[in-house]
């Protein structure tokens, strides 16, 4: 092989080596901020209802400032490198997801939208080369999200709050009927919304509990 072949070789295997060593550490920036809102937000496990704002308004500022992580991941990927680097972000992408979803639902009881999700990040559709929040992504968020909120309908009841289980039921089984309508490929993905059924059934199950013994008025069904 040539010498200056390989010298440019050289070169560009050490470019790419700085350029993952730049990614890392902005990567592992945003790797804790996501650990710290999860950790703020478990509290919500054993926190009055009245008290939930709070803790809310507490996680919001760490969540905007992921802004600068991903304003500098963009500057840092090349044009049309998304897919080759997403994996490493990947994991703290979708635990984003999760805490703006959460943080959505405690709020407003509703869902978050995908669009609004990548403007709470400060990630710009220019960016879509080299940044952006996969729907892959997206989807395990909310699935973590309703992993959480089973959680939350179980200890809801232990602080007292009867009305939150119910709330929680209606809200995922809407968003289990729209995975259901999904064409899911992803094989960890759809073991992922499999699993579902059970974060449902354990729902269910606090409901019938506080149906049962009055603790909480039933919604009314609204025909079709």
């Amino acid at each position: 092989m040539d010498p200056q072949d390989l010298e440019n070789i050289n070169a560009l295997l050490d470019r790419d080596v700085e350029l993952r060593e730049k990614i890392k550490d902005q990567v592992t920036e945003l790797d804790k901020k996501t650990r710290t809102m999860v950790g703020v937000l478990n509290k919500i496990h054993s926190t009055p209802s009245d008290s939930i704002p709070v803790l809310i308004d507490s996680v919001r500022p760490i969540l905007l400032s992921c802004q600068e992580i991903t304003s500098s991941l963009a500057s840092l990927v090349p044009e049309n490198q998304f897919w080759r680097w997403k994996d490493m972000w990947s994991n703290s992408m979708r635990t984003a997801v999760f805490v703006a979803s959460l943080i959505e639902y405690l709020s407003t009881g509703a869902l978050i939208p995908l669009s609004r999700v990548a403007e709470i990040l400060g990630i710009k559709e220019e960016w879509k080369d080299r940044v952006a929040v996969p729907v892959e992504d997206y989807l395990h968020g909310l699935i973590s999200l309703v992993n959480e909120l089973s959680r939350l309908a179980v200890n809801a009841v232990t602080m007292g709050n009867f009305e939150e289980p119910i709330r929680i039921s209606i809200f995922v089984k809407d968003l289990f009927a729209g995975f259901s309508m999904l064409n899911l490929k992803n094989d960890v993905l759809r073991r992922r919304f499999d699993s579902l059924k059970y974060d449902i059934k354990k729902i269910e199950e606090v409901v019938y509990d506080v149906s049962l013994r009055k603790l909480a008025p039933l919604p009314k069904v609204v025909p079709p």
